[in-house]
C-alpha cells in the first residue's frame, strides 16, 4: 500500500471512536468511495456489521456504538429514553429493574436500518416511534468510552414513561421515580410541558410532581400549558382527581 493510502486509512481509523460503528454513507461523503471501502474490508482494516455499516477490525461494538453512528453520522432522530435513560442517570436504581431491553424513542416516520434492528451483538431493544415531543428539546449527553450519545434528560424521560402508561409502564413505579426527581430545573420542565402533545402525560406529570411536593413544582406556570379539556380516565374504576381531571389507580392517589 502506498504512503498516501496508508495515511488515508490511518486518518480514518483515528476518526472512528473505539467501539463505534461507521456508516458507508458517511464514509462516502468524507471521501472514501465504495470501492475504497471494499478494499479496506479485503485488507482487514474494517469489518462489516451488516449492509451499509462497518467497524474497525477487532472492535467490539454494542448498542451505544450503533446509536453513535445513527445520531452523529446519519443524523437520525433516535435516542435512549424512558426508564432506560433514567436508569443510566441513576434515577431508577431504587426501583426493581427487571427490564431486559433498552427503550429507544424515534421519530414517527424514521426508518431504521436492518443491521441495527437485527444485530445480535446488541442488547434487546424496543423502539417506540412517536412524535409527542419535539426531538430537539430535553436531551442530554451520555459519555461511553471515547464518544457521547444523546439520551433523554430526566424530565423528558419521565414524560416518556408516562406516555407509555398505564399499559406499558406501571404508574406506581412512575410515582417512585418522580419522588427522586427533586433536582429538575423548572425552566426545562416548563419547556417540555409546553411543547408536549400528550394531554395524558402532561396531566400525570403535574399530578405526580404536585403529590410528592417538589420545590420546583411551584415555579411551573400551568396556565401556559395546554392541558386539554374534559375528563381523562387513565384506568377504569380509578380514583378521581378533580384538580387534574384524571382517574388514576388507587395505589398512587
Amino acid at each position: 500500500m502506498s504512503t498516501k493510502k496508508e495515511t488515508k486509512i490511518n486518518t480514518l481509523l483515528q476518526q472512528i471512536p473505539q467501539g463505534a460503528v461507521v456508516l458507508a454513507s458517511w464514509l462516502k461523503t468524507h471521501g472514501y468511495s465504495y470501492d475504497l471501502q471494499q478494499r479496506y474490508l479485503k485488507s482487514n482494516w474494517l469489518e462489516s456489521v451488516g449492509r451499509g455499516a462497518f467497524k474497525r477490525t477487532g472492535d467490539k461494538i454494542d448498542l451505544y456504538g450503533a446509536l453513535y453512528a445513527l445520531q452523529s453520522q446519519a443524523e437520525k432522530e433516535i435516542h435512549i429514553g424512558g426508564r432506560s435513560s433514567l436508569s443510566l442517570q441513576g434515577f431508577a436504581h431504587y426501583v426493581e429493574m427487571q427490564q431486559s431491553e433498552m427503550v429507544l424513542f424515534a421519530g414517527g416516520g424514521i426508518n431504521l436500518p436492518v443491521w441495527f434492528l437485527n444485530n445480535k451483538d446488541f442488547s434487546p431493544i424496543r423502539v417506540i416511534k412517536s412524535s409527542f415531543l419535539p426531538f430537539d428539546i430535553g436531551l442530554t449527553t451520555y459519555t461511553v468510552k471515547t464518544f457521547s450519545i444523546k439520551i433523554s434528560n430526566p424530565a423528558r424521560a419521565m414524560l416518556e414513561c408516562l406516555e407509555l402508561s398505564p399499559n406499558h409502564f406501571d404508574l406506581e413505579e412512575a410515582l417512585l421515580i418522580m419522588e427522586g426527581l427533586s433536582i429538575l430545573k423548572p425552566d426545562q420542565v416548563q419547556t417540555l410541558l409546553e411543547n408536549c402533545k400528550s394531554i395524558k402525560a402532561k396531566r400525570l406529570f403535574l399530578y405526580l410532581a404536585d403529590k410528592v411536593g417538589h420545590s420546583w413544582y411551584k415555579y411551573i406556570e400551568s396556565g401556559k400549558i395546554n392541558l386539554g379539556s374534559g375528563k381523562r380516565s387513565i384506568v377504569k374504576h380509578g380514583v378521581w382527581i378533580p384538580k387534574y381531571q384524571i382517574s388514576i389507580p388507587e395505589i398512587i392517589a
